[in-house]
């Protein structure tokens, strides 16, 4: 062995035990995934004190485990269903279980002695699995339990969730796992109708074969936010911010600290999740006087309608989910950075313009000294000051 032979030879034997260890993390995500959503369903069907919760159980858990990055109200209704919809997946769940150290016995002592008879008690617990036979055979047209849970990821099941036709899903397990289909192309391969497009062919084997999928990479993996999420680990701004988006952010949050007027940041890039389609809203602050949160999405480039479209995507989220007991309806402010022509737009959502006006827009920054802001940064910029 010579010197660029012993690099080579690191270099392999790093790129694939790192592979391992992404694929062992994801394998465990989605473990971790199905027992919630297993056990969400066996307290609604058999708690104790499930009448006191009744149809806000799931949001109490949400309230309750927000100590937890990624458990919110729409995670927990999306492993629910992933229970529902896949409880086959359960009896390789356990077979994991029992492979495990004793440490794991006590921090599943339901699961272990339960899942041995699942499968006989679902049909009393469940007439009928999203149109599946209740008695739980596995699907002839898929994959084992065991090959599902171990190939595909939980981005690829919250894609796969989505479709109620049973035949429909098996072509897009069966597809993903044969090409190694990243979620972003399963998801793509759901959104062009390839299913459909297969069974009106002739040639039904051309047309997947005519469907180019990139293979997944190491990179793309790790940065998925599920991923991070449930190894602890921070998400970067910096995955997504331009270099100029970054320097006008960085002045922004300062900018609309210092005016005094009851600013209170919150957030930077925060995430919000529908699906696998992942959202970044550059800046979130609290008004502490208004009693509402502000959302600020900075746009490089001239204002399109499709940006104000997205603004009320997030402002329903907000309303939704974020805002609490005595919050006024969020607001939000569209900032568009064009080297001509600098344009501020305020949105909201469930309020009337003439509320806005007379309550909202006596403390908020008025439109000019936005632009004049943004002017300010982009002429700063080009000069390299």
């Amino acid at each position: 062995m010579n010197f660029e032979q012993l690099v080579a030879q690191i270099e392999v034997v790093h790129n694939e035990l790192q592979l391992v260890a992404v694929r062992q993390v994801n394998n465990l995500l989605t473990m971790r995934n199905i027992l919630i959503g297993y056990y969400i369903v066996e307290y609604e069907q058999n708690g104790a004190d499930r009448a006191e919760y009744g149809a806000n159980t799931i949001n109490s858990l949400a309230s309750r485990l927000k100590h937890i990055k990624g458990i919110s109200n729409t995670q927990l209704y999306r492993f629910r269903e992933f229970y529902i919809t896949y409880p086959h997946i359960l009896s390789a769940v356990s077979i994991k279980l029992q492979n495990t150290n004793n440490q794991s016995n006590g921090i599943f002592p339901t699961v272990s002695g339960k899942l041995e008879h699942q499968f006989e008690s679902l049909s009393k617990i469940f007439p009928t699995v999203s149109g599946i036979s209740s008695t739980i055979q596995k699907n002839e047209l898929s994959f084992e339990p065991e090959v599902l849970l171990s190939t595909l990821h939980f981005s690829h099941f919250v894609e796969l969730i989505n479709i109620d036709d049973t035949l429909k899903r098996s072509f897009y397990e069966v597809q993903a796992i044969k090409n190694n289909w990243s979620a972003r192309e399963l998801g793509r391969a759901i959104n062009t109708m390839l299913y459909e497009r297969t069974g009106l062919s002739n040639d039904k084997e051309q047309v997947v074969k005519n469907f180019k999928a990139d293979k997944p990479t190491i990179a793309e993996i790790i940065k998925n936010p599920f991923f991070l999420e449930f190894i602890g680990l921070e998400e970067k701004p910096q995955y997504t911010e331009t270099d100029l988006e970054q320097a006008i952010i960085n002045h922004l949050q300062t900018f609309l600290t210092e005016l005094g007027r009851g600013f209170c940041f919150e957030a930077r890039q925060k995430r919000i999740t529908f699906d696998n389609k992942h959202y970044r809203i550059d800046l979130v602050f609290y008004h502490r006087i208004l009693k509402c949160h502000i959302l600020i999405d900075l746009k490089i480039g001239s204002f399109d309608h499709a940006d104000a479209g997205q603004m009320n995507m997030y402002l329903n989220y907000f309303a939704k989910n974020e805002k609490t007991e005595g919050d006024n309806p969020p607001v939000g402010i569209i900032l568009c950075a064009d080297k001509n022509d600098s344009l501020v737009e305020y949105t909201t959502t469930g309020l009337s313009n003439e509320v806005f006006v007379s309550k909202y827009l006596v403390q908020l920054p008025s439109k000019a000294e936005l632009e004049n802001f943004i002017a300010k940064e982009l002429k700063q910029l080009e000069e390299g000051e």
